[in-house]
């Protein structure tokens, strides 16, 4: 087992890549799309209802150059580049959508994956999701006052339509388009999955990657018009079903799966790690779950930390963990902060698994 460390692309700097070997970080998850857009104290506790931003990046693909160049960098500070985590909105809005774009794009998204194999990049995270990462509030409500991510069902309109030009809470077309995107049902989300994986698994297979799939977050079964996939732990494990494939896996994420009713994110780790099913872990503490929850201090949620990586270790898992979200802490870097604190935490626990 490894300690990874996510960055977002705002702090794919220097200094950002020796915050993470400082902490004890072997590995890295980077994130290339640019939707939170905070400088270098990024923040997910704004108010992001309106969208997280706008991605101008139609047909402008990850290219070798540019994707070698930083792995080049990562590699400089003693750091190994793991996984990419999500797929640009730009690239892939009408394979969600079912647009007239959706075979164009697939064939873009397998030659980034050709890239990807051809770099050494191993993991390639998407969330399949129309309205993405929607619906949540910053409050001070963390431990000590720390402001903190939650998600208050109560405070938002869930059937809130997105706009035409939107997905996964993003803007792809910054042209004014009147009219909503129209309601899609689970089933038709479902076929849009399997289209995405039929055409996708293959080329992974053969560049040795590993497509892995993030659970709803907030997990409801509709949000917005859209009805949800991965929503719930019956849900999640049947993409499993959908395609048998050594590369079609889960990046799981602990505290999405904890925030799911009737949820046990123990014996799914216990199950799909045991089959080699998880490309790396989230390990994101929350206390809750929908239609109220709160994102918590490692140490503090409704997750026995250690527990899980116990069971991570039992099973022999080598992949890579990552801290993912935490609390903002009190100071003038409060994402570093908080994230020191998570990176020590499981450094810790690391440590002390290994001697058992």
């Amino acid at each position: 087992m490894k300690l990874g460390f996510g960055l977002y692309k705002s702090v794919l700097t220097k200094d950002n890549f020796k915050f993470a070997k400082q902490g004890g970080a072997t590995h890295l998850v980077v994130q290339l799309v640019d939707y939170v857009q905070t400088g270098n104290n990024p923040s997910l506790t704004g108010d992001y209802l309106n969208g997280w931003g706008v991605t101008d990046n139609k047909d402008q693909l990850w290219q070798y150059d540019d994707l070698l160049a930083l792995k080049k960098e990562i590699e400089a500070e003693g750091l190994i580049w793991e996984a990419i985590e999500n797929i640009d909105p730009a690239h892939w809005y009408d394979v969600l959508l079912d647009g007239s774009r959706k075979a164009e794009q697939i064939e873009n998204l397998k030659q980034t994956l050709k890239v990807l194999g051809k770099i050494g990049i191993p993991i390639l995270g998407y969330n399949f999701s129309i309205p993405g990462v929607w619906g949540w509030t910053g409050k001070f409500t963390g431990r000590g006052g720390a402001k903190s991510i939650e998600f208050d069902q109560s405070l938002i309109d869930v059937d809130s339509p997105i706009p035409k030009g939107m997905v996964w809470n993003m803007r792809y077309n910054t042209e004014v388009e009147e009219g909503v995107v129209e309601s899609v049902t689970r089933e038709e989300m479902w076929e849009r999955l399997k289209y995405f994986l039929n055409e996708m698994i293959p080329v992974a297979e053969e560049n040795n990657i590993k497509l892995v799939a993030h659970p709803d977050d907030p997990p409801l079964p509709k949000m917005r018009g859209i009805e949800k996939l991965l929503y719930s732990p019956e849900e999640y494990e049947h993409l499993l079903d959908v395609y048998d494939s050594p590369s079609n896996g889960f990046e799981f994420c602990m505290g999405t799966v904890q925030e799911m009713p009737g949820s046990d994110v123990y014996d799914m780790l216990d199950r799909f790690s045991k089959q080699n099913k998880i490309g790396y872990v989230h390990s994101r503490n929350v206390i809750g779950k929908v239609p109220y929850y709160r994102e918590a201090f490692i140490d503090e949620g409704d997750i026995d930390m250690v527990k899980a990586l116990r069971i991570l270790k039992k099973n022999g898992y080598d992949g890579v963990i990552i801290p993912d979200h935490t609390p903002e802490m009190s100071c003038d870097a409060p994402w570093h902060a908080g994230m020191a604190f998570a990176l020590g935490y499981l450094k810790a626990v690391l440590k002390i698994l290994e001697k058992e």
